[in-house]
């Protein structure tokens, strides 16, 4: 008895309902299938499936073997997927997808290493605060943050976390003061992304709390944006305070442009994720820049602003 066979018949007997339906999806006959089954079940000492005139039904037992079958099949399936990956090389056209400052300040720079590494990959690359949906737009990475939502049916692969810090520019806090304490906010005008469960209120909490102990700072949105680089030059300019990510304004606190506030307390934190296709359904040049990516960023809990200074 051929038994990885029996287990993939068993499998897709199971996944359409019916021998007949099984057996014509993998081009055999029902007899075929049947005396397969039947076989499996001898060799186990025990009965998978309960048969009748109209339907089948997992025993017991056949459900707790269907799950680890399962699993088998897969882990094969990627282990090929893996030695086939090995044996061709990555070329064609590579579309990605990110959101702006990651893109531009994480994931270019890394660009002509890979392209390096993996000349016949032409790279295309869209960059955009829109939220898009990679099947429907044939993307094959993205790079999102958790605040957007992204399809269950993808394997999504934590890269860094980034802090969400309050600043403002030295020119705004000559003319309107510093605010002492995150309730100050409330009377300071506020820079604001245009998430709507952001639009009236920031969150914060004392650093040293429960981090779900966080409470709501009412706001005066001076401006509301759905680009974060206008965000921050209306900030650089001293139009008000902003709330945006350690990543997204390091730079300018590390260059003095931008003051952060509050360094007591915490307004948050974003994680930045890779986004792709089940793994099992990878190509070549998918995979080497998915494996590429994931060994550039090894330590997915720590702030992507701190690995970087």
């Amino acid at each position: 008895m051929d038994r990885l066979q029996s287990m993939r018949l068993f499998s897709k007997v199971v996944e359409l309902g019916s021998f007949a339906r099984a057996g014509q999806a993998l081009e055999m006959s029902n007899a075929v299938v049947t005396r397969y089954i039947a076989d499996l079940e001898n060799h186990l000492g025990t009965r998978l499936l309960n048969r009748s005139t109209r339907r089948l039904s997992l025993t017991e037992t056949g459900h707790v073997y269907l799950e680890r079958v399962r699993q088998i099949l897969a882990d094969i399936d990627d282990a090929e997927a893996i030695a086939s990956y090995a044996s061709r090389k990555p070329g064609g056209t590579l579309r990605l997808y990110s959101v702006p400052h990651f893109g531009k300040a994480q994931l270019a720079p890394l660009l002509p290493e890979f392209a390096r590494e993996f000349p016949d990959v032409v790279l295309d690359i869209k960059i955009t605060d829109r939220h898009i949906d990679l099947v429907e737009e044939g993307i094959d990475v993205g790079f999102f943050l958790n605040l957007q939502k992204v399809d269950a049916n993808m394997i999504s692969r934590k890269l860094a976390t980034s802090e969400v810090l309050v600043c403002a520019a030295p020119a705004y806090l000559e003319k309107y003061g510093t605010p002492a304490t995150p309730d100050d906010i409330t009377q300071h005008r506020c820079l604001n992304f245009s998430y709507e469960f952001l639009r009236d209120h920031w969150l914060v909490r004392e650093r040293c709390q429960d981090p779900s102990a966080m409470r709501q700072i009412p706001i005066q949105s001076s401006l509301i944006s759905n680009n974060a680089d206008v965000l921050r030059v209306c900030a650089l300019a001293g139009m008000g305070l902003v709330l945006r990510t350690s990543f997204q304004q390091g730079d300018d606190i590390e260059q003095g442009r931008l003051i952060r506030l509050f360094p007591g307390h915490c307004f948050g934190t974003v994680s930045i994720s890779m986004v792709y296709p089940s793994r099992r359904q990878l190509s070549a040049k998918v995979r080497s820049f998915v494996d590429f990516i994931a060994a550039r960023f090894p330590h997915p809990e720590q702030d992507i602003w701190q690995q970087n200074v």
